[in-house]
């Protein structure tokens, strides 16, 4: 049986589509699902997609974490539904307390879109496991609320527990993709939850699946083909 991702479509959402492709290509079926049906149609997984969810105006992501489908979202991720936040999606998860910290806006105060090199902290969730430890790779990123904050306790948790899912690469030049973005506490660009299940990033691995596309690598089909063998293993 083919595996279903579901790809909630919010007000403001502008990957969606992306998404779907990228979990096609992957050799999964995407499943879209509308943010005011608590009905998440029996997927297995499930993504938040990039965007501008009702155009950030309280706060990135604060009003979509009240959207119906998340209620399901929330419920089910606890019992261990995989989850995969991206950027906006990202924001969302920390809006729903379903993951730690929280989102504010770039310290340049501007909007950014690049090409960003990131490494793999964490290649043992159910997003990532194709990736290795380690691993430096190279993702598109867009963002004007990229800047990953929490207390200083939290920040240690994250670290001692290996919740750090990715990180910027912070060596080189930005012309070339390295560097903090967006002035993200210890350069993260990506955390997991306690068992693995739930992660948000904020650059777009679905815009990194096509060698016509994107950073013109497939650096980010390995989040897709991640969750897929773990579904099928399950």
């Amino acid at each position: 049986m083919t595996a279903r991702i579901g790809v909630v479509t919010f007000p403001g959402s502008l990957d969606d589509r992306d998404t779907q492709r990228a979990i096609r290509l992957a050799g999964a079926e995407p499943v879209a699902l509308w943010h005011k049906d608590k009905d998440l149609k029996q997927v297995d997984a499930v993504v938040l997609p990039g965007g501008f969810s009702y155009g950030d105006y309280l706060r990135a992501g604060a009003i979509s974490r009240f959207s119906p489908v998340m209620e399901t979202v929330i419920e089910q991720a606890k019992a261990g539904l995989p989850v995969l936040g991206i950027c906006n999606g990202f924001q969302i998860l920390t809006e729903a307390h379903l993951l730690p910290g929280g989102m504010l806006g770039n310290d340049h105060l501007h909007f950014i879109c690049r090409d960003q090199k990131l490494r793999v902290e964490n290649a043992e969730t159910s997003w990532t496991s194709d990736y290795t430890a380690g691993q430096e790779i190279h993702i598109p990123l867009k963002n004007m609320d990229g800047r990953y904050v929490a207390d200083a306790y939290t920040l240690d948790k994250l670290e001692a527990e290996g919740r750090v899912a990715f990180r910027y690469l912070v060596r080189g030049e930005a012309a070339d993709g390295y560097g903090n973005p967006n002035g993200s506490l210890r350069d993260i660009a990506g955390i997991t939850n306690e068992a693995g299940n739930v992660v948000g990033l904020m650059p777009h691995p679905e815009h990194a699946v096509e060698p016509l596309i994107g950073t013109g690598r497939t650096d980010g089909l390995p989040f897709f083909t991640s969750i897929l063998k773990k579904l099928v293993n399950a």
